[in-house]
C-alpha cells in the first residue's frame, strides 16, 4: 500500500511516519525466533523489568487473532462483503461501512493530514506530481526551485494556471517563463531536509516511507504520472489490456541500461527484470506483497506462491514474452491497475546483478545470509532511474547526482538533490536553513511562524500548504507486551508495575474505555503546538479515508445495522460513514456537510473531542470492569504510557497537551505517564521501526499514518486485516 510509513516531517519538521504499500510481514515464527519467557515474572507491585517482561511468541498468532476477533469483527466482515462484489458504489458503500465500525472499535484515533500549516519555499507549486497515490509525488527530477522565496501571490498565480492548463503538456515551460518574468532565478539544484535515515535501499522489500521516498528517485517503473498528474510511459513505451481488464502487456523502450552507483553501465533493462522483480517482492516478503497479491491487485498465483502451494515461478502471472516485452495475468479484472505501476512493489530488479551481490530466488532466498549484499547500502544496488546516490553520510547527509546513462537525462532540470539531517532538536533549525538558503523551504511550526512574523518574513512569503490524503493516526496499544525499546532496552523504559500493565490490558479490552479514550484529547490544542493557534483545525482530518476520497458513481443500497437504506449517485464515502456511525451510536462526526464552504468534508474541525462523552463512556467501563476485578479510581488510576522525543520542544510540548487533555478528560481516573526516549530515533524505535506488535513500546503512539497507494479505499483499509496487516501491528498486534 503506499506511503509506507512516512513523514509528516515534510511539512513542520514533527515527525509522523506514514506507512502506504503494504502490509507487515508474517509474524515470526515461533520455532525459530522467540524471545523467550526464562527470566522470573516481578510481583504485581515491582516495576516491570526488561530482562524480566518478555513476550512468548508461540502465543502470538493465537493472542492476536483473539484480540482481533473481539474488536475488529465488524469492520472485517463488511470489509469482505466489499471486496466480494463487483459493483463499484456499492463496494464503496460497503468500504465506508466497513470503516465506520473500524472507527467504532476505538482502537486509533485520526490525528491530522499532511500539510494544511504555514510554510515558506522556493519550489513553485505544482512542478512536483500531486496524484494523491503511489510513489510519483516523491520524484523531483522536474521540480521548478527559485533562488528566492515565492510569494503568496506569485504562488497563487501559478496554481490558478495549472488548473487550466493541467493535461495539455504546457505548464511545466510555461512556470519557468513566468517566474524568470517575475524576477526570479531558477536553480537546477534542489536541497531540502529530512528527519529519518532510510533503512533499507531495496524498493522491493520496504513498506516505509523514510526508505521509498529516497529509493524511487533512483529506480523508474513501467508508467510514471507527471507533474500535470497525467500518467506517462516511463520504462513502458506502450501498453495494452484485454477486454476484461486482466492482461497487461508492456512494450519496453529499448537501450535503458542499468547503472552502478559510480556511473558504470551493468546490463540493458530487459523485460526479465521485471518477472526478476515481481518474485524478490514476494520472496522477501517485508510489506508490499499485499499489493500484488491480494490486497490490490491479484496477480495469477501470486498467493500461492507466499503461501508455498506454488514453488516454480513460471505459474505465476508475470512473464517476459521476449526482452521488450512483459506481461501482467490478473485472477480479477482490475480497472485500475496501471495507476500501481510508478510505485515500489511494481519495480524492476536488475537480475544478474543482484544475484552478483548474494541475491537468490525461491526456497534459497536468505536476506539474513552473510553473503547477501544487495542494496545494503546506496554502493551495492542497481540504478535505472534519474539519480545515482553519490553520499550517504548517517544522520547527516544524502546527496543524489544526475545518472549519466538515464534514458531521459536531457529532460532532467534537477542535476543535483541533496537531503541534509534535522534531528529535531533545535526547533527553528529549518526555520533558520531555509531563511539562509541552506534548504529550499520548510513547513513553519508554532515557533517559526513566531520568528518569521518577527523579521517580516511571514508576511512577505508564508503561505497555506495545501493537505492531500495522507491520513496521520495516533495508535492505542491494544495487547501490549513491550515495555523497553526494541532496540536498546535503556531507552523507553516503562514505569508501570505489573499490575498496572495487566489493569491497562484489561481496561483496552472494554470498549467503552477504548471509546472514552478516543473521545478524550482536545486534538485542537494537541496540533497547535505544531502548526499554531490560527490553524489548529486546520488539516485535522477525522477518518482514516478521506471523507470526499471517492463518491458513489450510481445509487447504491446497502443495510445499516440490518435496515436498507440507499444512498443516491454522488454521495460521498464520508456520509455513509457518518450514517453507519450514527446508527451505532458513537458520538463523534466524521463528515460534515456544511464544511468546506458547503461542499462537506471530513477535515478542518474536531469531530471526536467530547469530554462528556468521554465521561459517560467511562462510567459503564469501570462499572463492568469492577465485574471483572479491575478497579479504576482515583488511588488505582489506569496509567497510560505515552513516548515522546525529549529533544524537540514541539514534540515534548505536544506530550505535555496530550498528557493534559486525556487526565482532565478523565478526571483523575487515567494517569498519563510521559516516557522521554532522548531523541528522535529512540522515538522512533518506540512505535515506527518495530515490525510485529508485541515489539510496540507504548500504549499511544502518534507516530505515523497512512497515504493511498490507488483510488479505491481498500487502500487504507488492507493495513487494518489481520496479519499480515501494515498497521494493525501499531495496536500491538501481528
Amino acid at each position: 500500500m503506499k506511503k509506507l510509513l512516512a513523514m509528516l516531517l515534510a511539512v513542520v519538521m514533527v515527525v509522523a511516519l506514514v506507512a502506504c504499500g503494504g502490509k507487515t510481514p508474517t509474524p515470526v515464527d515461533p520455532g525459530t525466533e522467540d524471545p523467550g519467557t526464562e527470566d522470573p515474572t516481578p510481583t504485581p507491585e515491582s516495576p516491570l523489568a526488561a530482562e524480566a517482561w518478555k513476550y512468548d511468541t508461540a502465543n502470538y498468532t493465537a493472542d492476536s487473532e483473539a484480540v482481533y476477533n473481539s474488536m475488529l469483527s465488524g469492520y472485517y466482515e463488511n470489509y469482505q462483503k466489499a471486496l466480494g462484489t463487483t459493483n463499484v458504489a456499492e463496494r464503496y458503500a460497503l468500504e465506508a461501512i466497513a470503516e465506520a465500525k473500524l472507527l467504532d472499535a476505538a482502537i486509533m484515533l485520526p490525528t491530522t493530514t499532511k500539510g494544511g500549516n504555514y510554510a515558506i519555499s522556493r519550489v513553485a507549486p505544482k512542478t512536483a506530481n500531486t496524484t494523491l497515490w503511489g510513489n510519483d509525488s516523491d520524484r523531483f527530477h522536474n521540480v521548478v526551485v527559485a533562488t528566492e522565496f515565492i510569494t503568496p501571490a506569485d504562488r497563487n498565480e501559478i496554481k490558478a494556471h495549472w488548473a487550466e492548463v493541467a493535461g495539455t503538456g504546457t505548464f511545466e515551460s510555461w512556470v519557468r517563463e513566468y517566474l524568470t518574468g517575475k524576477g526570479y532565478t531558477l536553480m537546477d539544484t534542489y536541497t531540502l531536509g529530512y528527519t529519518s535515515d532510510p533503512q533499507k535501499w531495496d524498493g522491493l522489500a520496504t513498506y516505509r516511507s523514510a526508505d521509498s521516498e529516497a529509493i524511487v528517485n533512483t529506480v523508474d517503473g513501467l508508467l510514471e504520472y507527471d507533474i500535470e498528474n497525467v500518467q506517462q510511459p516511463a520504462l513502458a513505451e506502450s501498453y495494452t489490456v484485454n477486454d476484461d481488464n486482466t492482461v497487461f502487456t508492456f512494450k519496453l523502450r529499448q537501450g535503458a541500461q542499468w547503472s552502478d552507483s559510480q556511473g558504470r553501465v551493468i546490463a540493458e533493462v530487459k523485460a526479465d527484470d521485471f518477472v526478476a522483480g515481481m518474485q524478490h517482492l514476494l520472496d522477501a516478503q517485508q510489506g508490499l506483497e499485499g499489493l500484488a497479491a491480494n490486497d490490490g491487485v491479484k496477480i495469477v498465483n501470486a498467493q500461492a506462491y507466499i503461501d508455498g502451494e506454488v514453488t516454480d515461478f513460471a505459474e505465476v502471472g508475470v512473464k517476459a514474452l521476449d526482452d521488450y516485452t512483459v506481461e501482467y495475468t490478473l485472477e480479477e479484472p482490475c480497472t485500475w491497475f496501471t495507476t500501481l505501476l510508478g510505485y515500489n512493489p511494481f519495480f524492476p530488479l536488475c537480475r544478474s546483478y543482484y544475484e552478483a551481490q548474494g541475491g537468490k530466488f525461491g526456497s534459497e532466498f536468505n536476506m539474513d545470509d552473510e553473503s547477501y549484499l544487495y542494496a545494503s547500502d546506496p554502493d551495492h544496488m542497481a540504478y535505472c532511474g534519474p539519480y545515482l546516490v553519490t553520499n550517504f553520510t548517517e544522520a547527516n547527509t544524502i546527496v543524489f547526482e544526475a545518472n549519466p546513462n538515464y534514458w531521459n537525462k536531457d529532460n532532467i532540470t534537477i542535476k543535483t538533490i541533496t537531503w541534509l539531517f534535522n534531528d529535531g532538536s533545535d526547533d527553528l533549525k529549518a526555520y533558520n536553513d531555509a531563511k539562509a538558503g541552506t534548504i529550499a523551504g520548510c513547513g513553519l511550526n508554532s515557533a517559526a511562524v513566531e520568528a518569521a512574523k518577527a523579521d517580516g518574513t511571514f508576511d512577505q512569503y508564508a503561505y497555506v500548504s495545501d493537505t492531500d490524503a495522507t491520513s496521520y493516526m495516533a495508535f492505542f496499544n491494544v495487547m501490549r507486551n513491550q515495555f523497553v525499546n526494541m532496540n536498546d532496552a535503556t531507552i523507553g523504559v516503562s514505569t508501570k508495575t505489573v499490575a498496572q500493565a495487566e489493569a491497562y490490558n484489561k481496561a483496552m479490552a472494554n470498549i467503552h474505555f477504548r471509546h472514552a479514550l478516543a473521545t478524550s484529547l482536545d486534538r485542537g490544542a494537541y496540533n497547535a503546538i505544531s502548526v499554531g493557534e490560527e490553524l489548529k483545525f486546520n488539516n485535522l482530518r477525522n477518518s482514516y479515508v478521506p471523507g470526499n476520497f471517492v463518491k458513489l458513481p450510481e445509487d447504491a443500497t446497502v443495510e445499516i445495522n440490518g435496515t436498507a437504506t440507499t444512498f443516491p449517485a454522488g454521495t460521498y464515502y464520508g456520509e455513509i460513514m457518518q450514517a453507519q456511525l450514527d446508527a451505532d451510536g458513537f458520538a463523534i462526526k466524521v463528515w460534515d456537510p456544511t464544511a468546506d464552504n458547503g461542499l462537506g468534508s471530513g477535515d478542518g474541525y474536531d469531530g471526536w473531542y467530547n469530554p462528556t462523552y468521554c465521561q459517560s463512556e467511562l462510567a459503564i467501563a469501570v462499572t463492568e470492569l469492577a465485574a471483572e476485578g479491575v478497579e479504576i479510581s482515583a488511588e488505582n488510576p489506569i496509567v497510560v504510557e505515552i513516548p515522546y522525543a525529549g529533544n524537540s520542544e514541539v514534540r515534548t510540548n505536544r506530550a505535555n497537551v496530550i498528557k493534559q487533555s486525556i487526565e482532565a478528560s478523565f478526571q483523575g481516573l487515567v494517569k498519563v505517564q510521559l516516557i522521554d526516549c532522548v531523541d528522535t530515533d529512540g522515538w522512533l524505535y518506540a512505535g515506527y521501526y518495530p515490525d510485529y506488535g508485541y515489539q510496540m513500546n507504548a500504549d499511544f503512539m502518534d507516530v505515523s499514518g497512512w497515504g493511498p497507494d490507488y483510488g479505491d479505499p481498500q487502500t487504507y483499509l488492507a493495513t487494518m486485516t489481520p496479519a499480515p496487516g501494515g498497521m494493525i501491528k501499531s495496536c500491538g498486534i501481528y
